[in-house]
């Protein structure tokens, strides 16, 4: 009985070819395609979803110049888009929106440049009006710890109020290109306690930068975490202005000695590492223990070993910068 054992364990270490090794490769290369595939399609039954319950949007036929065509908006029932139509999205944010129908907060869908296609976003239509939400943190439910594709492409539920998702950092770069105009993000503790900090002129860059964040001035209620603490030591080595993106997959950040992504369990404009860390792990109950501070932490407000209830980002243009709303924002509630 002792032979066929050393027979297995010999058979068990042998090196594997070259020719095997590339089938791995390839294998697991078609693991991931499909497994974002997967999270295409599911956002995409998402959005049809909407589109069945939505009464904002109708289907108007393809239509040749020399055509003669009235359109009638009067039409209560949505119509699904299909091969011979096109789908009428007339606001490329939620201000836009906001200005032309004052609708209630929910899911819409937007068209920021006409050449690109219209992609579906929560607005916020409280707290001042007009924002739209890139990223929400509210019951922990989805699992922030993503690659580069997701954080990308975008993940999470668009389904309802309560849901948790990151917008994706294509849409966002679109969104804040420019950079006129604020960003808000509102803040919840487990006591159920908010805080909030803006930032004007917020940017992000696109992919070939690897979304690189800038943004100007701070006012606000739960300290300037962003750019890293009160001090020149924190900020030289926790400010995220002019950071690029950085996730599990991909290490973009400034720490020679690990990667902050995987210690932090999240995808984030990290420098060595972070004073704030939205899209970290989130631990229940508020103060936590870890081997890193990588809660969902806003460091100049409850410190880094506290990890919020409730997180959004949202951003509407600077014009409206004088209509702040009330500070704790809707959209966490």
């Amino acid at each position: 009985m002792v032979i066929p054992q050393l027979v297995f364990i010999w058979i068990a270490f042998l090196p594997i070819s070259e020719e095997e090794e590339c089938q791995l490769s390839i294998v697991t290369k078609l693991k991931e395609e499909i497994r974002i595939l997967n999270n295409k399609l599911l956002i995409g039954e998402w959005r049809v979803l909407h589109l069945r319950n939505h009464r904002r949007f109708r289907l108007v036929p393809n239509l040749e110049p020399s055509h003669e065509y009235k359109t009638n908006f009067s039409e209560p029932s949505p119509t699904l888009p299909s091969n011979g139509g096109s789908l009428l999205v007339y606001d490329k944010d939620c201000s836009e929106l906001y200005d032309r129908l004052k609708p209630s907060s929910g899911f819409y869908r937007i068209k920021p440049k006409q050449s690109l296609e219209p992609f579906l976003v929560y607005c916020d239509m409280e707290d001042g009006g007009g924002w739209t939400v890139i990223q929400k943190r509210i019951n922990g439910k989805i699992d922030f710890n993503r690659n580069w594709e997701d954080y990308k492409s975008g993940f999470g539920n668009f389904q309802s109020s309560k849901d948790e998702f990151w917008l994706g950092n294509d849409h966002s770069h679109i969104l804040l290109s420019d950079g006129d105009n604020v960003v808000k993000i509102d803040l919840m503790d487990w006591n159920g306690v908010k805080s909030y900090a803006f930032y004007e002129n917020f940017r992000v860059s696109d992919e070939n930068d690897n979304y690189r964040l800038h943004y100007g001035m701070y006012s606000g209620q739960a300290g300037d975490a962003l750019s890293g603490g009160s001090n020149m030591v924190e900020q030289w080595s926790a400010s995220h202005n002019g950071m690029q993106f950085s996730t599990q997959d991909k290490d973009h950040d400034r720490y020679l000695q690990g990667s902050c992504a995987l210690e932090n369990k999240g995808g984030w404009w990290y420098n060595r590492c972070h004073a704030a860390n939205l899209n970290g792990r989130y631990y229940r109950g508020g103060e936590y223990k870890a081997n890193y501070d990588n809660g969902v932490v806003w460091g100049t407000w409850k410190g880094l070993w506290y990890s919020l209830r409730r997180t959004a980002m949202k951003l509407r243009p600077s014009s409206y910068m004088e209509n702040t709303g009330s500070g704790g924002g809707p959209t966490l509630d």
